[in-house]
């Protein structure tokens, strides 16, 4: 349908608390119109419904469209800021301005009673504004009046004819006030008041007697009357600096800076936090200073902050409060710091007098707020955009203007094994080694964001398809020569160029996704390939006897496998089997490969060494082309006794190749430990492999061993 629903869903459950089902609701945003519209026409009235954060139109009782329907068919939500009507718009900027919801409003049309209400739900921040005409509230109004400007005509003549027959009864005991109070006033203290009635006016006449009894009593003892009024008045005084004192004592404890100002901006106090928060040594030193000159003359940036729209200095000419969080204090030295304030004028006697300050150095959390506002738009390890910025930062990009716009999909090879391998924290470093890549390869503008594990998408603005290749190449060129650990970085790449403003950006996306994944695909043998020649490279450039021991191993291996008449394929899993079997060592340190014997290693590194089969095996698992020798390579250094490791395999549960290396390992390490002749050696390597079968080795394979190696030269 042509319309835009309000929807709803509440998950249903039963007496056991199992999810049952999902109960969803919809209702037509032209239905909600239409209610509004039956509900306010009767008064001749109008009422808006719409988001409070977007603006956006929800429903309306005026038959302006909640939604357009744009050229591509795509529904674009209208906002009330968009509507014609400058009533409305006049009625919800007052609402916002002064946060009332309810008023009068006048046009040039009849003025309108305006209700404002927010209504808030799970799910729901809506406002709804509705105006009815005035007349429909004060017809009651003006009846009200007419009968109560009748009732006060009646009361009014009422209380004319009672003024007259009561004032005969009271004028003449009045008089007599009135002539005592001007013989009292004259000086005359000996007058007194009749009292002719017990009523008020009979109290009346007695108070003022009594007070002339007091006048005359304190005239004749007016020394001692000013003696004791002097001791109360110094008493007072006593009072007040000590109250002053303590209460200096109170502003100097608080941790917020405290001072005030007089009409023209001159400091009158300040506190102990104040002083130091500004970099000065004592009070004395901004007492009498213009503060809007010492502390807030100018923005961050140097520029002059006129004092006009300070707002420390419109609280004391509104004569309301003011607040701030966005500005800088300026210290005694000449440097600024974050400051939040509040600034209320001083009011004495019903005037505004000066203005009291507090404020708080905010450096700290304005830095927290900064971290924080960065990290949820950036990736923590590489500092590039997250994906939920790089889904906000598409819709901004994806404009005619940067067209044609080129996307770029990367995802690193070899982090699994990485991780694996070597560690989270060497697969941390290979990724952010690939961001620095990507970064460098790129220009200013472009966007590049880490959206998953070891992906990256990077967006192009107008960047053709020969312009994205050449960005391409050098970023191939960076992964050439780089490397984590043992591992040569290498990355999968796919690209795609959106060319006009009728092509879907997603779909481009999604084009140069699918060339990457190809791009995998069709490299995935040459990129492990070359992952298995570093990790081997690196291992025999740093220790250059375990690459010799390699090599010997396996053309042992080999010689052994034509002894055992073993065919040409299973001969040659056998020899690469022997070439990679240590392959696993490459996470060892020197000083674990320099020594020649499990022996000569403490309980700890022997461990440690035990791990290289692992190691090896988890390497050589990993990809298709050593999948086969993954196995011998686990399984090496277990013996035909069953005390080997890692598993504690025995007998012919070891795989052949597994027995057939163990064999031809020890034979070499021995062979080629220390400097004797090599017929020595070669007799002690021959005698450590007879003395071993049946224990270390399989017994019959050790036999044959010995017996080919007899032969050879």
């Amino acid at each position: 349908m042509s319309d835009l629903t309000i929807s709803a869903a509440w998950p249903i459950y039963d007496s056991d608390g199992n999810l049952r089902g999902v109960m969803g609701t919809h209702v037509l945003l032209s239905s909600v119109g239409a209610f509004l519209r039956d509900t306010v026409n009767n008064y001749d009235g109008y009422a808006i419904l719409f988001e409070k954060d977007t603006g956006a139109l929800i429903a309306n009782s005026t038959g302006v469209d909640n939604f357009s329907v744009l050229s591509d068919g795509t529904l674009k939500r209208n906002t009330i800021s968009e509507m014609e009507d400058r009533d409305i718009q006049q009625e919800y900027a007052q609402y916002a301005t002064s946060g009332d919801s309810i008023f009068i409003y006048g046009s040039g049309r009849e003025k309108l009673f305006v209700n404002v209400r927010e209504i808030q739900m799970p799910g729901i921040d809506w406002i709804l504004i509705s105006a009815i005409p005035e007349g429909l509230y004060m017809s009651s109004v003006v009846e009200s009046v007419y009968l109560t400007a009748l009732l006060v005509a009646f009361a009014l003549v009422v209380s004319l004819i009672a003024y007259h027959i009561v004032i005969g009864r009271l004028i003449r005991p009045i008089d007599d006030l009135l002539d005592v109070s001007a013989a009292l006033s004259s000086g005359d203290l000996s007058r007194r008041a009749e009292v002719v009635r017990n009523d008020e006016i009979g109290s009346i006449s007695e108070s003022l007697n009594r007070v002339a009894d007091k006048m005359q009593f304190l005239i004749n003892n007016l020394e001692e009357s000013v003696e004791e009024r002097t001791e109360q008045l110094y008493g007072a005084n006593v009072a007040l600096e000590e109250n002053k004192n303590q209460l200096q004592l109170i502003l100097d404890s608080t941790a917020e800076g405290i001072y005030g100002i007089d009409m023209d901006g001159r400091c009158t106090f300040c506190n102990i936090s104040s002083v130091r928060m500004l970099g000065y040594s004592s009070p004395a030193e901004l007492l009498g200073k213009n503060m809007h000159l010492q502390i807030h003359h100018s923005y961050r940036d140097g520029r002059p902050f006129p004092i006009d729209e300070c707002r420390i200095f419109m609280s004391i000419r509104q004569g309301k409060g003011f607040e701030a969080d966005d500005e800088v204090f300026w210290r005694a030295d000449g440097t600024c710091f974050d400051v939040e304030y509040h600034s209320y004028p001083q009011i004495r006697n019903g005037e505004v007098v000066g203005g009291v300050i507090t404020f708080m150095d905010i450096t700290d959390r304005k830095k927290r707020e900064a971290e924080i506002e960065y990290l949820s738009c950036h990736d923590v390890l590489t500092g590039l955009h997250n994906r939920s910025c790089f889904e906000n930062s598409r819709d901004k990009i994806d404009i005619p203007d940067n067209l044609p716009l080129s996307v770029v999909f990367a995802d690193i090879n070899g982090l699994k094994m990485t991780n694996d391998v070597f560690g989270h924290t060497a697969g941390d470093e290979l990724i952010k080694k690939s961001a620095e890549i990507l970064r460098q390869s790129c220009r200013k503008g472009d966007v590049i964001a880490r959206v998953g594990g070891d992906e990256f998408v990077i967006l192009l603005p107008k960047t053709d398809m020969g312009d994205a290749e050449k960005i391409l190449s050098q970023i191939k060129t960076g992964f050439s020569n780089a490397r984590i650990e043992a591992i040569k970085c290498s990355v999968s790449l796919g690209i795609d160029t959106k060319t006009n403003s009728y092509q879907s950006l997603e779909e481009t996306m999604a084009n140069a996704e699918n060339m990457m994944y190809r791009d995998k695909t069709i490299n995935r043998k040459s990129a492990n390939r070359d992952i298995i020649d570093t990790i081997i490279e690196t291992l025999h450039s740093k220790y250059p006897r375990e690459k010799q021991h390699s090599l010997a191993v396996s053309r042992l291996c080999g010689e052994f496998g034509i002894a055992l008449n073993l065919s040409k394929p299973e001969i040659n899993v056998l020899k690469r089997a022997g070439y990679l079997h240590d392959i696993g060592k490459i996470v060892l340190k020197e000083s674990l490969l320099s020594k020649d014997h499990l022996k000569a290693f403490t309980e700890e590194e022997r461990e440690k060494v035990k791990q290289h089969s692992v190691v090896g095996y988890r390497i050589l698992n990993l990809f298709d082309e050593t999948l086969d020798l993954a196995e011998y390579a686990y399984s090496h250094h277990e013996r035909w006794d069953g005390k080997g490791y890692p598993r504690g395999l025995e007998g012919e549960q070891i795989p052949l190749i597994a027995r057939i290396i163990s064999i031809a390992e020890t034979y070499d390490r021995v062979l080629n430990r220390g400097d004797g002749p090599f017929e020595e050696r070669k007799r002690a390597a021959l005698k450590a492999i007879k003395d071993s079968a049946g224990k270390q080795f399989d017994p019959e394979l050790a036999g044959l061993f010995v017996q080919t190696m007899d032969k050879s030269a």
